[in-house]
């Protein structure tokens, strides 16, 4: 049995149960919605285990009371509907699916929507939720994110909002937003560690076997997929990149890969891109970059050690490649993104 053997603030112990109310449009995106619930539900979990209240209601919503289709064919039961005006909410998540962008397009769920977001206290969005909840206005002129497969149909809907397209999730603004999909398991467990600390946020992210956290400064995928997902014949070099990905230190020069392949540099080099649509030298910057945040996160390191682990010869390099490939220096990163949970209000 999962048990939690902390304790909780006492300020928020005094305020539970902290109300949670997703939203969700047919057909939903499932994993946007029972992702970030059973995150919270966790927490309820370990905490009625260690003998203290359960820190969250979970209440989920939609344009009507009762089933509500998802893509996956399976339904849920929603217990609340959108036009309810008593329906109120500590903390608002809007989830993502075909329904949500089918909503976007205005009228009265999103006048709905607007108006259960004034009687909300933290307001998020879930993948493409991002559509619907900016459709309100509460995203205009700020900054948020959303599945990156509708990077240019959001950016196109809605051109007040500036788009984050480097984010797991975004907490700037009135409004919070997660990326796509699985981003709401990460985003929902940096809301609970805001709220309830790191210990409890460790304990369900064991619970639930996923990391605690990608920060949101992580992008939605790593380079190697990134890569390989526009590549035309992955696996050509899977074994290589792979080894790569292992070795940030070493010499990855074309001369040292091409001879690891046993081909000449120049042919290495020309079926390297033919296969992975992307250039050698460009594809261990963007790998060592990637390494680079994770470090700049995690750690404590100087920049000088994460720049040499990383396989950069030089902090100036490491700084070069980070305003090439994300645009913010290494030290304004590891400023922005360290903690999760450090510009979340706690439940009110």
């Amino acid at each position: 049995m999962l048990r939690y053997n902390g304790s909780f603030p006492a300020a928020i112990v005094e305020n539970m149960p902290h109300r949670v109310v997703i939203v969700a449009f047919p057909p939903a995106q499932m994993l946007d919605i029972s992702g970030p619930l059973d995150v919270f539900a966790m927490a309820n979990v370990l905490s009625r285990n260690a003998g203290q209240p359960e820190p969250y209601e979970l209440v989920l919503a939609a344009p009507e009371a009762g089933p509500l289709a998802t893509t996956s064919g399976v339904s849920l039961l929603a217990t609340h509907s959108l036009h309810d005006p008593a329906l109120t909410a500590d903390t608002l998540l809007v989830a993502g699916g075909p329904g949500a962008r089918q909503a976007s397009g205005g009228g009265p769920l999103i006048d709905a929507l607007r108006a259960l977001c004034e009687r909300s206290g933290r307001i998020g969005s879930i993948c493409t939720g991002a559509f619907p909840l900016a459709a309100t206005g509460l995203l205009d002129h700020g900054r948020a994110t959303t599945h990156w497969a509708h990077f240019d149909e959001f950016a196109s809907q809605f051109p007040d909002v500036e788009l984050e397209r480097n984010a797991l999730f975004v907490d700037a603004g009135p409004c919070h937003s997660s990326a796509g999909i699985s981003a709401g398991i990460d985003y929902a467990l940096s809301l609970l560690e805001g709220d309830q600390g790191r210990a409890l946020a460790m304990q369900v992210a064991r619970g639930l076997v996923v990391f605690l956290k990608r920060p949101g400064g992580q992008a939605q995928f790593s380079a190697q997929l990134a890569s390989q997902a526009s590549a035309s014949d992955a696996h050509r070099f899977a074994e290589l990149t792979q080894w790569m990905a292992d070795n940030l230190e070493a010499d990855l020069s074309v001369e040292r890969l091409a001879e690891r392949m046993a081909m000449s540099p120049r042919n290495f080099a020309r079926r390297f891109v033919e296969k992975m649509n992307m250039a050698p030298a460009k594809y261990v910057e963007r790998l060592r970059v990637d390494a680079a945040r994770r470090l700049l996160t995690d750690g404590n390191l100087p920049l000088a050690r994460v720049a040499e682990r990383c396989g950069f010869s030089s902090p100036d390099t490491m700084r070069l490649a980070f305003k090439r490939h994300i645009d913010v220096a290494p030290n304004e990163f590891r400023a922005r993104f360290r903690s999760t949970g450090r510009s979340v209000p706690p439940p009110a």
